[in-house]
C-alpha cells in the first residue's frame, strides 16, 4: 500500500475554512461562511453556505468570486443579512430564507459592515466609515478619483496601524441604521470619536456600542459601553472609563447587558472577563472575578479565515448564559448564571472558535478545530456534551494526506513552575529512527498555541521534522500570575521555559536527534527566536519572522511602540540600558547560527527595519544569514497574507530547515 504524504505548501489552495456559525432562532437552520484561495485571482474567496442540524446536508447560498462573510439571521428566521463586496466596496445585502435574489440594501459611498437587526426585523444597523464632512446620505457615485499627493501632517501617535496602513485621522467610525423594506438611512453617531456597534436590545429601545472619549487618546487605552435610547437620543455611559470593555449582548428580557472586558490592572496582559449591568438596579458586576483564565479565544492559528467569536450568549430564563474561555491549550463553552455558578460546559482538548446557541434547548452549532482538523461545525447537547458532525467541508481532501497528530507534554522549568506544550511526531514516523526536531515560538506574547490545526507545523512534519510548541511563562490559559509574568523578564524565565522543553523532549524522546535542532517563531516569537540564537549554539539553523531586534528603534516607529515597550519591557526612552540589554541585536555577535529573516514591507506592527538592523550586523560579521522581503504585506502575513506569498513563505522556512537542519 503506497504511503500517503503529508501536507504540502500547496494544499493551501485545497484546504477550506469554515467560520461563523449562525442558528436560526427555529434551532435547525445554520449559515456559516466558507473561505478558500483563488489560485489564478491570488485572493481570497468566501461564500456562505447552509445547513440543516437534522439533515446535515450542506449548500452553498451564495456564489461568485468575491468575499461574502457576517451572516445574521432576522430575528423571525425568515431573512438573512449578510455583508459582500460583490459590488466594490463591501455593503449589506439580505435574502429571503425561501429563496430568491440577495437584494442589496446599503449603497454607501465608504461601504457598511457589521449589521445588526432590530427585534422587529424591519431595520438592520451598522458601521460605516466617514471622512471631513462626510454623511452617511453619501453615495458611491458621488466620489471623485483621487489622483493628488499630499504629504501626510501627523500631529497625534497613534497615526498608523498594522491593518489599516497610515490613519486618516479625519475619518472616523460611525453608527448608522437602515430601513430593509425602504432603504432609508439615518446616522445615530456624528463628530470626531470613533464608535463601535455592538448589539441592539430586544425590547428594541436601546443599542450598545464602545467608544472612547477620551480628548487625547495617545495616552487612552480605555473602551467604554454606552447604552444609546433610540427613543430619546440620549446616551448613557455604562463604564466608568476604567479599562476595555467590548462585546455586548442582552438576556431576552432586555433587563440585563453582559459584556467582556478588563480593568487593565495587568496592563495588555490582563485576563478579560465577563461583567453583567443589571438596568433595573443599575449596577454593575463582574461574574468570572474567581476564574483565573482569560474569557475569548486567545488560540495562535495560521488558518481560520473570518473566524469571529460572540460574546455572552443567554439562555430564554433570563437567567443563564454561555461564553468562551482559554484554558491550558484549549477553548472551552463555559456556562454561568446569575445565582453564581460558573463551569465548563463543553470541555475537551480541542479548540472552540465559532458558537451559536439555542436559548431555548441548551444546544448550540460550534466550530471546532484540532490538530488533525482543520474545523468544521458540529451541534452539541450543551447539557449533555452530545456532539454531531455537520460538516465534513475537507474530508475528501484529507483522504489523501497523514496529518500528524499533537502529543501534549508537561514540564518542570525555572522557579519549579510548571509548562505545558505539545509534541508532533514526522509523518511516516518510523521507530528505531531519528529525526531532527524544529521548536516553535508563538507570538503575542499573550496568546497561547492550544488543540488546534497548525498549517505551518503540519507541513514540517510532512519534511520529516519533529514539531515541538509549548507556551512559556506569559502565555494565556494558565492563570493570571503565569501570563504577567514575561513582563520585564524578555529573555529571562521565558527563554528558560523553551529551553528546558527542548531538554525535556531530549531526555524523553530517543527519536529525536539532539544534533539537527532548528528555531522558529513570529512577532514576539521572532524576537524569542533572535535572543535564542543569540544565547545559545545549539541549533542548527533558525528562522525568525517579523520579529523585535531593537526594542529602542521599535518604541518609535511601530504602530504599539511608545506603550507595549513600557507595558512589557517597562521601560521607555528615559531608560535606554534596560531597553538595550533586552534587544537580541546587542547580541548579535553571539549569534553563530544560520538565520533567515523574513520580514513584511508593510508590517507596521514590527516594522522592516528591525529586520533589516540584524540583517546587516550579521552580514557585517560575516555571518550565515539570508534576508527575504515580503511586498505589499502586513503584520499578518502568514495568516491572512496574498496567497502566493504565504505558500513563498512556507517553502522558505521548509528549504532552509532542510538545508541547515
Amino acid at each position: 500500500m503506497e504511503k500517503k504524504q503529508g501536507i504540502q505548501t500547496e494544499d493551501l489552495y485545497e484546504l477550506k475554512s469554515v467560520t461563523d456559525p449562525q442558528l436560526s432562532s427555529n434551532g435547525k437552520d445554520v449559515v456559516y461562511t466558507q473561505t478558500h484561495m483563488d489560485r489564478e485571482k491570488n485572493e481570497y474567496v468566501s461564500n456562505l453556505y447552509y445547513v440543516n442540524v437534522e439533515e446535515k446536508q450542506p449548500v452553498q447560498w451564495t456564489f461568485g468570486n468575491h468575499r461574502t462573510n457576517s451572516p445574521r439571521w432576522s430575528p423571525d428566521g425568515n431573512k438573512l443579512a449578510f455583508v459582500s463586496n460583490r459590488d466594490g466596496k463591501p455593503q449589506i445585502y439580505v435574502l429571503p430564507k425561501n429563496g430568491g435574489e440577495a437584494k442589496q440594501v446599503t449603497f454607501l459611498k465608504n461601504g457598511a459592515r457589521n449589521p445588526v437587526w432590530s427585534p422587529c426585523g424591519e431595520k438592520l444597523a451598522f458601521s460605516v466609515t466617514l471622512g471631513k464632512d462626510e454623511t452617511i446620505q453619501d453615495h458611491p457615485k458621488e466620489e471623485k478619483e483621487k489622483t493628488e499627493l499630499k504629504p501626510l501632517v501627523v500631529e497625534k501617535m497613534k497615526y498608523k496601524s498594522d491593518a489599516s496602513g497610515f490613519l486618516d485621522l479625519e475619518q472616523h467610525s460611525h453608527i448608522g441604521i437602515v430601513n430593509v423594506k425602504t432603504g432609508d438611512v439615518e446616522q445615530i453617531t456624528s463628530g470626531d470619536q470613533d464608535y463601535h456597534l455592538s448589539s441592539w436590545s430586544p425590547n428594541g429601545k436601546f443599542i450598545t456600542y464602545t467608544a472612547d472619549l477620551a480628548e487625547d487618546t495617545d495616552f487612552s487605552f480605555n473602551s467604554d459601553i454606552f447604552l444609546y435610547n433610540l427613543e430619546t437620543k440620549e446616551t448613557q455611559q455604562v463604564t466608568n472609563s476604567t479599562g476595555g470593555f467590548w462585546q455586548t449582548s442582552w438576556s431576552p428580557n432586555s433587563r440585563y447587558l453582559s459584556f467582556l472586558g478588563s480593568e487593565q490592572e495587568f496592563k495588555n496582559a490582563t485576563h478579560s472577563k465577563v461583567w453583567i449591568y443589571d438596568l433595573e438596579e443599575k449596577s454593575l458586576n463582574c461574574v468570572t472575578s474567581d476564574l483565573d483564565a482569560p474569557v475569548g479565544d486567545y488560540v495562535a492559528g495560521d488558518f481560520q479565515q473570518g473566524a469571529t467569536l460572540p460574546g455572552v450568549q443567554w439562555g430564554d430564563d433570563n437567567e443563564s448564559f454561555y461564553f468562551i474561555v482559554s484554558d491550558h491549550g484549549s477553548t472551552h463553552v463555559y456556562f454561568g448564571n446569575l445565582s453564581g455558578e460558573i463551569y465548563p460546559a463543553l470541555h475537551e482538548k480541542q479548540h472552540v472558535y465559532g458558537f451559536s446557541l439555542n436559548k431555548k434547548t441548551h444546544q448550540a452549532v460550534v466550530a471546532i478545530s484540532k490538530p488533525t482538523l482543520p474545523g468544521e461545525l458540529f451541534f452539541v447537547n450543551l447539557q449533555t456534551g452530545e456532539l454531531e458532525q455537520l460538516t465534513f467541508t475537507n474530508d475528501e481532501f484529507l483522504k489523501e494526506r497523514e496529518l500528524s497528530d499533537a502529543e501534549p507534554i508537561e514540564y518542570e522549568s525555572a522557579e519549579g513552575w510548571k509548562v505545558h506544550g505539545w509534541l508532533m511526531k514526522p509523518v511516516g514516523f518510523e521507530e528505531g529512527k531519528k529525526y531532527p526536531l524544529v521548536l516553535e515560538v508563538h507570538g503575542g506574547p499573550h496568546a497561547m498555541y492550544a488543540n488546534t490545526y497548525f498549517n505551518e507545523f503540519q507541513v514540517l512534519a510532512a519534511q520529516g521534522f519533529a514539531v515541538l510548541f509549548v507556551n512559556p511563562r506569559g502565555s494565556h490559559g494558565y492563570g493570571q500570575k503565569f501570563v504577567d509574568a514575561v513582563r520585564g523578564d524578555y529573555g529571562g524565565n521565558d527563554y528558560n521555559d523553551l529551553m528546558a522543553a527542548v531538554d525535556y523532549v531530549l531526555e524523553t524522546y530517543d527519536f529525536i536527534d539532539k544534533e539537527r535542532l532548528g528555531v522558529t517563531g513570529g512577532s514576539y516569537g521572532g524576537f524569542m527566536t533572535n535572543w535564542i540564537v543569540g544565547h545559545t549554539d545549539r541549533f542548527k539553523a533558525a528562522v525568525t519572522q517579523r520579529s523585535i531586534s531593537n526594542w529602542i528603534s521599535f518604541y518609535g516607529v511601530s504602530d504599539i511602540g511608545y506603550y507595549f515597550s513600557e507595558w512589557q519591557i517597562l521601560a521607555d526612552l528615559n531608560d535606554i540600558e534596560t531597553l538595550w540589554k533586552h534587544s537580541p541585536l546587542a547580541y548579535a555577535k553571539d549569534i553563530n547560527t544560520p538565520l533567515l529573516i523574513i520580514h513584511s514591507e508593510k508590517d507596521y506592527r514590527c516594522p522592516i527595519e528591525q529586520g533589516e538592523q540584524l540583517f546587516i550586523a550579521l552580514k557585517r560579521q560575516e555571518k550565515t544569514t539570508k534576508f527575504i522581503r515580503f511586498p505589499e504585506s502586513n503584520h499578518e502575513l502568514s495568516r491572512s497574507g496574498k496567497p502566493q506569498l504565504r505558500i513563498n513563505r512556507l517553502e522558505y522556512i521548509r528549504d532552509w530547515f532542510l538545508q541547515y537542519v
